[in-house]
């Protein structure tokens, strides 16, 4: 993964979608040292990370999760789920933040040099498209080493690069052994169920 040392980043993070990522390669994410690792590329401006909470619940095990990075270096973008029932007469509920990705990235690019998207949707190819006719270099990260492979082949093709987050791991996984580490404990079950949610909820 390379930078150039006076570009302006900013990170654009699909939650759900990181989430299987990371999990289908069996990797618990630390985004306290997520962050600090981009952080210290070139000229970083901001991390956005998107996620759908379901807000009819008394409590919902992603909420630890959300609030750590609301104060912790994130800027948080959610929204509510939409139930429905679909034509076999089953519950539904929906929580796509594509929109919300897609505005944020095309808003920000007269500001950014180089963007990296946390993402494999192949919905998003033609959004990096635009984003780099207007002069910004776009990374995207997912993974293809699970099976079935995480990242869509046609966005791995139009981003500048693609970074594996196997290849992270060092960077970005969690140290068990050590101290800071951005979930409280006790709380790692409840938030590992409720990502899963998460996870099905917010596909299209």
């Amino acid at each position: 993964m390379y930078f150039y040392s006076n570009e302006r980043i900013a990170l654009f993070i699909d939650g759900s979608n990181l989430y299987a990522a990371a999990k289908s390669i069996g990797l618990d994410i630390d985004y306290k040292r997520l962050l600090e690792f981009f952080s210290g590329q070139s000229n970083f401006i901001r991390a956005y990370y998107y996620t759908a909470l379901i807000d009819d619940q008394e409590y919902s095990p992603i909420r630890p999760l959300v609030d750590w990075l609301d104060y912790n270096g994130y800027t948080m973008i959610t929204k509510p789920t939409k139930e429905f029932t679909d034509s076999a007469g089953r519950r539904k509920i929906k929580g796509n933040m594509d929109i919300e990705i897609a505005i944020d990235m095309m808003e920000m690019a007269d500001k950014l040099d180089h963007m990296v998207l946390f993402s494999g949707d192949g919905d998003f190819r033609r959004l990096v498209e635009a984003v780099q006719n207007k002069g910004v270099r776009v990374t995207v990260i997912s993974t293809v080493k699970s099976l079935p492979p995480m990242c869509a082949d046609e966005l791995r093709r139009q981003s500048d690069q693609f970074v594996d987050i196997v290849d992270l791991k060092d960077q970005i996984g969690r140290d068990h052994g050590s101290k800071g580490i951005p979930i409280p404990e006790g709380l790692e079950e409840d938030l590992d169920e409720g990502l899963e949610e998460d996870e099905l909820v917010t596909s299209s």
